[in-house]
Formats: C-alpha cells, sequence, structure tokens
C-alpha cells in the first residue's frame, strides 16, 4: 500500500529537512520548497495529497499561497505548521480551507496525526489555541488588530506589501505579479490609507508588526 505523498513549504532549510525526517516513515516526501511561489508552482507539477505549509514565507506567504491552490485543486489537504499562536492567523488558514493547524513548537507530537486526520476529512487544530479559536467563531468579532488588519487586504495587496517587505522596487514588483508599476502603486496607497500609514517606512513596519510578512 502507497504512503500519502507529502509536500513541505518552509524557508528554513534545516527545520524542513528536520520535517523530513519526522514525516518519512509514515509519508512519502513529495519535495520541499522554500517560499510560497514555488509552492503553487510545485503543487501543479507534483500533485501531493497534502501539504504542510508555514505562512511566513517569501515571495508569497502560505494563506495566500493555499488559496491560489485551492482554487485549482480544492482536494489537496493542507497543513499549516507556523510559530503563529494568534487566532487571527487560524481564522484566515481555515477560511482558505486548511485541515490542520499546528505551531511549530509543537510539531513532534501533533504533525502526524494532523495531517492523518486531514486526509481522512477531518480537522485539527492544536490545543493551544482550540478554544480561542472556538470563541472567535462565535463571537463573529471584527478585525481589531494589526494581524487582522492585514489579513483583511485583498490578496493582491498582501502579495504588493510582501514585496515590498521584502525590498522589491515598484518596478520589480510589477514584473514579478505581471502588472503595471501604476497598479502596483496604486496598491500601495490604497493600503497605506486603509492601514492609516504615511509613507512606504510605516507600511513596511506596519506589516512586520502584524507577523504575516518577514523582511
Amino acid at each position: 500500500m502507497s504512503k500519502p505523498r507529502i509536500l513541505i513549504a518552509d524557508d528554513h532549510k534545516i527545520f524542513a529537512e528536520g520535517l523530513k525526517r519526522l514525516l518519512n516513515e509514515d509519508f512519502e516526501i513529495a519535495g520541499i520548497v522554500e517560499d510560497g511561489r514555488q509552492l503553487v508552482e510545485a503543487t501543479e507539477k507534483l500533485r501531493p495529497d497534502a501539504i504542510v505549509a508555514d505562512i511566513s514565507m517569501p515571495l508569497l506567504n502560505g494563506i495566500d499561497a493555499v488559496r491560489k491552490i485551492k482554487k485549482v485543486h480544492p482536494g489537496i489537504k493542507v497543513v499549516f505548521l507556523t510559530m503563529h499562536p494568534d487566532v487571527a492567523y487560524a481564522v484566515s488558514a481555515f477560511k482558505e480551507g486548511a485541515s490542520g493547524y499546528v505551531l511549530k513548537n509543537s510539531a513532534p507530537d501533533e504533525l502526524i496525526v494532523a495531517i492523518q486526520e486531514g486526509l481522512k476529512g477531518r480537522t485539527y487544530v492544536t490545543p493551544l489555541i482550540a478554544g480561542k479559536l472556538l470563541r472567535a467563531y462565535e463571537s463573529g468579532s471584527q478585525p481589531e488588530t494589526g494581524t487582522d488588519a492585514v489579513l483583511s487586504l485583498s490578496s493582491r495587496q498582501r502579495e504588493v506589501l510582501q514585496l515590498l517587505v521584502e525590498g522589491h522596487s515598484a518596478k520589480e514588483i510589477a514584473s514579478v505579479l505581471n502588472i503595471s508599476a501604476k497598479t502596483v502603486e496604486y496598491h500601495k496607497y490604497r493600503m497605506m490609507e486603509d492601514l492609516g500609514t504615511k509613507t512606504t517606512a510605516e507600511l513596511i513596519r506596519y506589516a512586520l508588526k502584524a507577523g504575516i510578512l518577514e523582511s
């Protein structure tokens, strides 16, 4: 009987290799990628049964990468493995079709179970945030924190913001996203307005503080 095929997405090579060793006995490792855009491309090429993905990754964060993947391959299961205990991330992850949410410091104990549950069509949430997540769903609260505000931006805005944080110019961002530099500037100024920042530097600091994007 063949093992389920797993694609790992994490930009920390040593951590990703550790995940490979952890999962190797129960699953076939289809591949390891280091950023969100590679994840989208590798999923199309490798067609794994499940994905284990970080949230904060270069070029495209894990949540937006999974949104793109789920539009084309809704049957692929996704478990987010992240350092973020903020419930806002978990809410957004499950909104995009995730099957599991595990914190990195709990990975050895919980990750295999989370993947197996996902493959069975069930959902797994790390017990560390399960109660807070349930309360968030029950309250239906509106965005209040910087994290929520960044997550409430459109997927295109978050792509632009991520590339700004990584130091790319408007021209470079336009090339990566296949849009015009004017469109990049439009998104930037709309985000500045929505997030209450006055300069590009303030916008970048806001994004870094929110945590979903890393420099």
